[in-house]
């Protein structure tokens, strides 16, 4: 019989793992092939496989994809090892730590590693796999064949989530080749006789939410060339960041993709957009003023304007604007909102 714990604090190995998994899903700069073709070696003998006679070199996760296409086409690269590689061991070691923690147990071990990096893993590796189906997808037929190898990916660096919660557990042995892999190097194909290696990204820039983000340059960059451009986790086209110094309230009105609109209306200011382009408010009441503009072809946009009562040092008093949701119809009904709160439960003791 498996016996519960109490929930206990993280312990100090606990913080010492996930700061060093946290910090491989950022590490950006140069595979160190050595170790990540070592990993590889091992991860395929602990797999109960012959080692791959060849390992291949690739840019990025493009290129990578790319060369598994190839590869697969032309039967030189037998068939995919993943399951093998990847997906049995990662279900035994599961299995074990689950039997040894019990169901609790094993919830909080994943609550204090695992779970702290998922997000921003499940992030990134969905926006690299769009991004590598938009780059390679260019005839008919070509999309299919390489979503399918995508499937057969390793992630590397990508996988220090569920990796990070078997660092240091017993019976996790059969990881060591991949978590071998994932410190060293970026996404990986393991095929029976070929197995295809990725370089880290060379530049990595996110948001305080793990969101890719850059206003003047690729978010993620790879030493091929691949690059994903994004606003606040928002993918924007490589010549879109360009054109935001120059914004003007009629371009922003012109800009048929409602998403593109809404990153140009973050980067001009709501304020300062609904200002120039002349909106009239709609309602005002102690709460503030409503402030509505119609755009075509997305919902209207809402603002409430509320003037801070806490004076700044020098005596004024600072203006803030909050975005609201289309159906708000009060400038109190707004700002309740801004606090998850209905119209009628919003009774500040005192504005701030």
């Amino acid at each position: 019989m498996t016996t519960q714990t109490e929930p206990t604090q993280r312990e100090p190995a606990q913080v010492d793992t996930m700061v060093l998994w946290r910090g491989m899903v950022a590490a950006t700069g140069p595979a160190d092939r050595a170790a990540a073709e070592g990993g590889v070696r091992l991860a395929y003998r602990l797999a109960g496989l012959p080692e791959p006679e060849r390992i291949v070199w690739a840019g990025s996760p493009r290129e990578g994809a790319a060369l598994a296409v190839r590869l697969t086409a032309e039967g030189t690269a037998g068939r995919s090892a993943r399951d093998a590689v990847r997906t049995r061991p990662w279900a035994a070691a599961r299995e074990r730590v689950l039997d040894r923690l019990g169901p609790i147990g094993w919830a909080e071990r994943w609550a204090l590693t695992g779970a702290q990096l998922w997000d921003t893993t499940v992030m990134l590796t969905e926006r690299i796999r769009s991004g590598v189906v938009e780059a390679l997808a260019d005839v008919p037929g070509d999309e299919q064949a390489v979503r399918l190898v995508l499937l057969d990916a390793v992630l590397g660096q990508h996988d220090a989530a569920w990796l990070a919660a078997f660092d240091g557990q017993d019976g996790g042995e059969e990881l060591d080749g991949i978590a071998t892999v994932a410190r060293a190097a970026g996404w990986w194909w393991p095929y029976e006789k070929t197995a295809v290696v990725c370089e880290r990204p060379v530049e990595l820039h996110r948001d305080e939410a793990g969101r890719l983000d850059r206003g003047d340059g690729p978010a993620l960059a790879f030493p091929d060339g691949f690059a994903l451009h994004a606003w606040r986790g928002m993918p924007v086209p490589a010549d879109f960041l360009g054109q935001l110094g120059g914004l003007t309230p009629r371009r922003i009105r012109e800009e048929e993709n409602a998403e593109l609109r809404r990153v140009m209306l973050e980067h001009y200011g709501y304020d300062r957009y609904l200002e120039e382009s002349g909106a009239e408010p709609v309602q005002r009441d102690e709460a503030g003023v409503l402030w509505r503009i119609e755009l075509e072809g997305d919902e209207p946009l809402l603002m409430v304007e509320v003037v801070n009562s806490t004076p700044e040092p020098d005596g004024t008093h600072r203006t803030y604007w909050l975005r609201v949701p289309p159906r708000t119809r009060t400038a109190r009904q707004g700002v309740a909102w801004t606090f998850g709160l209905e119209e009628a439960d919003y009774v500040p003791e005192k504005e701030t």
